[in-house]
């Protein structure tokens, strides 16, 4: 190759390099996969990383650290908007409300992770202009593990986009089921992000399975008889219409998620109930106000993506107007909570109240399946109907428990603590072995589910009794109190009868079994004599067998019964090794 040849080549190279450049620029700046497509794709993990690390570069209001590991071994981005530039969120919470935007935690349904591009974009380049008063945070991608593994096949049900990412993450956990058991390292992430920003508002991202209807947009809120006193009905009464209101002027109409499977709406539903399992539940217990959006599955992947934009562009209006209020209602729910005596689990519907809604669905229609040859249903969408139906949003507590001034947990349940660890619980270990007359709780009954759900097979129906006695407890087993922020947390998690507590969740299973076993023909004579000796024991004994042919058609059984009630019983048998402390009790006197 000559010289001159050499030379053409390499400056036909940098024009075409100065070309390409050039047309590049051409291009709208930040301009995502969604809009380019238009409305037809999503971007795929890294893009979504590296448009959020442009963003930062070109604007100061923007700023995106990685924080916290997950399952797939990508660590976890947070992005932060704020117009004065200031990215501490200690000084933010003095004068701004902030939002916590949660996206692709079930990467499939990835409407919220376009819409929170595009939003973030606006805001940064003064688009949008009503974020004075608010800081907005956000999780690009929650569940990267199930983002990388893209398909086109398994939301089965969703009218786009093109391809998505998959539901469970890099260990196939469904990471809307594990805030409180925390199986995930994605989860423990999260609650690290979720306590270094205390959001006052949080927005998890969704889309909907279920019936048909009109509306691209529903919305799932925190149950506001759960979450409670004058922050509840700020929920129910100002914030939830406020949106509603200002999504209907938009042109964007939007109703409560619409909780019905195989049926027709009109005949009315309930409001979706959200243990701390989920999001919103999670959250709630630090007096975050919660909210799920979920887009409709059937709409067109471009309408779904415009509504969460426009729903969370007028969310962040709103609480731009109203941070005030809402950090104030926060700040007196932490307070009036560690005052209470009394908190409340297993919230069922209220049926002697409900709302009503001016429902948009569509008529259903029952045909003979040509598959199945069988009935079936299908929505009519030449058919719509506007129709008042019942809304079942009203909720009560079945269960009741006194609030113990503290929990006292024996070491080597190295599990349980870790998770109060990570979600800031402050505890102290006993420095010396000590006696302390104390609440002690006896696993009476349980459920088990018989499938596996989620890693576990958790429990259900929990029934505890419980007694005061006298404990030996030992230096470094953990005290801690309950006047904390983390208070409802505690009680959500610690209590076994709460609905997602650490026992219903198996973290307590190995005292669900006796260690100890009996040779019956040995313990034959025991027992007579046993029986003999106490009389009291006898008479229940054989009132037993009377009531319950089960239990007198089994010899092994009665034996049993007879060993778990004489001092020849396991006493670590379905014992609860954390303990109470109760209010106003001489062992309060530790805590001092």
């Amino acid at each position: 190759m000559s010289n001159n040849l050499g030379f053409s080549l390499l400056a036909c190279l940098l024009l075409l390099s100065s070309c390409e450049t050039k047309e590049e620029k051409t291009f709208p700046s930040f301009t995502t996969k969604f809009e380019i497509t238009e409305g037809k794709e999503t971007g795929i993990y890294e893009e979504v990383i590296a448009f959020y690390v442009n963003l930062a570069k070109d604007y100061p209001e923007i700023n995106i650290q990685s924080m916290g590991e997950t399952d797939s071994g990508f660590p976890l981005h947070v992005v932060t908007f704020n117009k004065d530039g200031d990215f501490n969120f200690q000084n933010i919470r003095e004068n701004k409300g902030i939002i916590l935007v949660n996206n692709g935690i079930h990467p499939g349904e990835s409407d919220g992770i376009d819409a929170t591009m595009m939003l973030f974009r606006d805001f940064a380049k003064g688009a949008i202009d009503n974020a004075q008063n608010v800081v907005i945070a956000t999780i690009p991608a929650y569940n990267i593990g199930g983002m990388l593994n893209r398909n086109t096949t398994s939301r089965v049900n969703q009218n786009g986009p093109e391809a998505y990412g998959f539901r469970g993450n890099a260990q196939n956990y469904d990471l809307n089921r594990d805030f409180i058991k925390a199986d995930t390292k994605n989860a423990r992430s999260f609650a690290e992000i979720f306590h270094l920003i205390k959001p006052d508002v949080f927005i998890d991202n969704h889309v909907s399975n279920g019936a048909d209807y009109q509306y691209t947009l529903t919305h799932l809120f925190t149950q506001h008889n759960k979450l409670g006193g004058e922050l509840g009905t700020y929920l129910e009464t100002v914030l939830r219409p406020s949106l509603e209101q200002k999504l209907d002027a938009s042109g964007w109409s939007i109703t409560p998620y619409v909780n019905v499977f195989n049926r027709s709406p009109e005949f009315g539903f309930s409001q979706f109930l959200d243990n701390p399992r989920y999001s919103t539940g999670y959250t709630t217990l630090w007096n975050t106000l919660g909210l799920m959006v979920e887009t409709h599955m059937l709409k067109p992947y471009k309408q779904r993506v415009e509504g969460n934009y426009q729903l969370m562009k007028d969310l962040v209006d709103i609480v731009d107007k109203d941070y005030k209020r809402i950090t104030e209602l926060r700040t007196n729910s932490f307070e009036e909570q560690l005052e209470a005596k009394e908190y409340y689990f297993n919230f069922q519907i209220d049926t002697t109240k409900s709302s009503y809604l001016n429902f948009e669905g569509y008529e259903l229609d029952t045909l003979t399946s040509e598959v199945t040859g069988l009935s079936r249903i299908k929505y009519n969408r030449d058919m719509p109907y506007e129709k008042e139906v019942v809304f079942q949003n009203y909720f009560n507590p079945k269960d009741t428990v006194d609030i113990p001034a503290a929990y006292i947990i024996k070491k080597g349940w190295h599990a349980v603590m870790e998770r109060l660890k990570e979600n800031k619980i402050e505890y102290e270990e006993l420095e010396s072995d000590t006696i302390l007359s104390v609440e002690s709780y006896t696993i009476e009954s349980y459920k088990t589910y018989s499938n596996p759900y989620e890693g576990h097979y958790p429990h259900y129906q929990t029934k505890v009794t419980s007694n005061l006695k006298e404990v030996k407890f030992s230096a470094g087993d953990y005290l801690v109190k309950t006047n904390q922020q983390g208070l409802r947390y505690l009680l959500e998690t610690l209590e076994p009868i709460a609905p997602d507590s650490f026992f219903n969740w198996n973290f307590f299973d190995t005292i669900l079994q006796q260690k100890e076993g009996f040779s019956p023909y040995v313990f034959e004579d025991l027992a007579l004599e046993i029986l003999m000796q106490d009389e009291e024991l006898k008479i229940e004994f054989l009132q037993k067998k009377e009531v319950e042919p089960d239990f007198a058609s089994n010899w092994f059984t009665q034996l049993q019964w007879i060993r778990n009630n004489s001092k020849y019983k396991e006493n670590a048998y379905k014992a609860y090794p954390v303990f109470r402390i109760l209010k106003g009790s001489e062992a309060e006197a530790i805590l001092n």
